[in-house]
């Protein structure tokens, strides 16, 4: 009996010397009270107004269920992942398939997303935004009616203040359309025709790329979210100064 105590007294005072950590957390940037969904075209839309497909171009959401800029790094660590959801375009194969041999022709092959990482530059008026961070171009054709989640094969360091948009080179089904407002809203990186797709490429895929976002476009929603994991935070540890010897003369 007295054995069995003194272990456990000492197992106790091991546990006790084992110091607290502050390690790091998993975040998931840009997702609010609205699941993340594979959009579709909501009822009554014709094919010919369901504007769900991104073409081209850097898409930032700037509110999301009434939050501002849904994605912003609140604290510093590494991007490992990525989810998105992506448009089946339709529940007719057939019809699905003649979708995607256009949307590939048109924009220069098969739907491709990538994340990247932006802050902002110059006055906040001129809506100027560089690219700090880019992951690599994923194919996400034969994934087309998910919601999927891709491991980055190198993570990509992020700060406080920065923010993670989507970009595709190509095309993706990745926008859901006729909702709120004033509850969602994204904006695309180029400052003309915003209401035609851009006739030539508006995406940010360079580093220190720099762009305005002036298309807005309220009452839409992009699909995505990133996953970072946070910097552990270091303990905080007091030192006493060591007093120096006087030297006797």
């Amino acid at each position: 009996m007295k054995r069995s105590l003194l272990v456990l007294a000492g197992a106790v005072a091991l546990c006790a010397a084992v110091p607290a950590t502050a390690g790091a957390t998993t975040v998931e940037l840009g997702v609010s009270t609205t699941p993340l969904v594979a959009p579709s075209c909501p009822k009554g839309v014709s094919p010919s107004q369901c504007t769900i497909i991104l073409t081209r171009a850097t898409a930032l959401e700037t509110i999301r269920d009434n939050v501002a800029y849904p994605s912003t790094v609140k604290q510093a660590g590494r991007l490992v992942a990525f989810t998105v959801g992506l448009s089946s375009l339709s529940t007719n194969a057939t019809t699905a398939q003649k979708d995607i041999k256009f949307l590939d022709t048109t924009y220069g092959g098969d739907a491709q997303v990538q994340l990247t990482v932006l802050k902002p530059v110059g006055k906040s008026i001129l809506r100027n935004w560089q690219v700090v961070e880019s992951g690599p171009v994923v194919d996400v054709q034969s994934y087309l009616g998910q919601v999927v989640q891709f491991p980055l094969t190198t993570s990509l360091p992020v700060t406080r203040g920065e923010t993670i948009a989507l970009t595709t080179p190509t095309w993706a089904p990745v926008l859901s359309i006729d909702l709120s407002t004033t509850h969602f809203a994204y904006r695309q990186s180029r400052s003309r025709n915003c209401n035609s797709p851009p006739s030539t490429s508006q995406a940010q895929t360079q580093v220190a790329q720099s762009a305005r976002y002036v298309c807005d476009y309220p009452g839409t929603r992009v699909e995505y979210s990133a996953t970072e994991i946070t910097n552990p935070v270091p303990t905080s540890t007091t030192t006493t100064p060591t007093t120096k010897s006087k030297i006797r003369r």
